[in-house]
């Protein structure tokens, strides 16, 4: 292992998160109003969200919004994250290709996550909302909302997807320590959960109905808000500040991406690293390469057909103009937890269709391999997620080297895997499998959608 790490200093962090929407050459289609189908307003999302966070969300003219002092000095307990050039990774490889990583695992939680958590618990906190409610699929969500929730004096319930809860029970016990209430969803404590556990009693859940779960709760609650880790545009806008940082420390290294990527769930990480890099490709100053790295077995990106949907399992959510496989569409129980989710951001959405990035879907045994190599080159385990972005370096490391030319390679290293051990564990004594999704499925799961587009 013979990394070098790129370090800036603490007042180096970002004053503003970055809005991408101002740039864009074309904006991303409005969401709507489920119950009206007219463009979405603020009013229509102020009884779920905190209010800063709605402005956040519908805010089309700034391309810079300033990051309150209170968020930006929790985010130096971490923050600046080092960016690590991987010559481990590339000895092993063979390859000419210069590959660099963004190590988002050494915040607190190990996720990327903290740095939304720690704003939408800040805001709410501002509004004097005492209760929060949230939905997590591998637990890196809930595990990051549970610590800001604390630091702010907030109540905080989390819906965990059923499969997750109890094949990652130590993120469950991470975010009851933290002081938050889990919940495995399906559950009977909702309305929605008890009709997707009566007409699918063994269901072991998805995104999507946690989602469902934790707005009905949080509607029903005075005094309380709903929070989440991904999808929507100010998730993005407050992750923007991987991107940021890594700008800076790539110009330390010497040197440009040619090929920046991000495992993508919903979008969040995908969108931190990216974004910023994105908008000198608008502007023609570069023509770097975006590629987003899904699981096989949940291919919105690269099998999805771009609708408006809903962002949950019981049509709660504004309707969002996505790539998706239907709201309804329930992924295979793979252990890349936080990538299960049926639908993109109207922000990625809108770039894929005009061709600014590109997708590639990995099979889950192949996500394990590329885990393993980071691992014993670089010595970090990664979580499972992130490894779907790893896997996408080799691959683009090992074409370098079949093409004999020199490629600057970027990936956001979201998170570790040093509570995922349970699936290295099955996949090194070989019960790991992959799971395929065919045209056939995509079709049905998606044949009930309106045709608003």
């Amino acid at each position: 292992m013979e990394s070098k790490k790129f370090f800036l200093q603490e007042s180096e962090i970002p004053h503003a998160w970055y809005n991408l929407i101002p740039d864009m050459p074309v904006k991303p289609r409005p969401m709507l109003n489920p119950q009206t189908k007219q463009p979405l307003t603020h009013e229509d999302l102020y009884p779920i969200f905190a209010e800063e966070v709605v402005r956040q969300e519908l805010n089309v003219t700034d391309s810079w919004i300033e990051i309150p002092d209170e968020v930006r000095e929790m985010y130096r307990i971490w923050r600046p994250t080092p960016l690590v050039r991987a010559r481990g990774l590339e000895k092993m490889l063979d390859t000419p290709a210069h590959i660099y990583f963004k190590n988002e695992s050494v915040s607190p939680v190990g996720s990327h996550k903290l740095n939304s958590a720690i704003a939408q618990a800040y805001y709410c906190k501002k509004q004097g909302v005492t209760n929060i409610t949230t939905e997590t699929g591998a637990g890196q969500w809930g595990a990051a909302l549970s610590l800001a929730a604390k630091h702010f004096g907030l109540e905080l319930a989390v819906y965990m997807v059923k499969v997750s809860y109890h094949q990652k029970p130590y993120r469950r016990s991470i975010m009851q320590t933290y002081g938050a209430q889990v919940i495995a969803s399906p559950s009977m404590s909702t309305k929605a959960g008890r009709k997707i556990i009566t007409e699918q009693p063994n269901c072991q859940g998805s995104l999507g109905m946690a989602i469902s779960e934790a707005v009905e709760l949080a509607m029903a609650t005075p005094g309380c808000k709903y929070t989440l880790g991904s999808v929507l545009n100010h998730v993005s806008l407050h992750q923007t500040v991987i991107g940021l940082e890594a700008e800076k420390q790539m110009e330390m290294a010497g040197e440009y991406p040619d090929i920046v990527i991000g495992c993508f769930g919903g979008g969040s990480n995908f969108a931190g690293i990216t974004f910023p890099f994105m908008r000198h490709k608008f502007s023609g100053k570069y023509n770097t390469r975006f590629i987003a790295a899904e699981p096989a077995s949940c291919p919105k990106l690269t099998k999805g057909v771009f609708q408006y949907d809903y962002g949950d399992e019981a049509g709660y959510t504004p309707m969002i103009p996505m790539l998706t496989l239907g709201h309804g569409y329930t992924p295979a129980n793979i252990h890349a937890g936080g990538l299960r989710y049926h639908g993109a951001g109207s922000i990625v959405s809108q770039l894929m269709q005009d061709g600014f990035m590109e997708a590639v879907d990995i099979p889950q045994l192949e996500t394990f391999k590329a885990a393993t190599m980071f691992a014993q080159s670089e010595g970090i385990i990664p979580a499972p997620e992130s490894s779907h972005a790893i896997a996408t370096a080799i691959r683009e490391a090992i074409k370098a080297k079949e093409e004999g030319v020199k490629k600057t390679i970027l990936f956001n290293l979201s998170g570790h895997g040093l509570i995922d051990m349970a699936a290295y564990d099955q996949y090194i004594s070989g019960d790991l499998r992959n799971y395929e999704v065919t045209d056939e499925d995509v079709a049905a799961a998606t044949s009930s959608l309106e045709k608003l587009i």
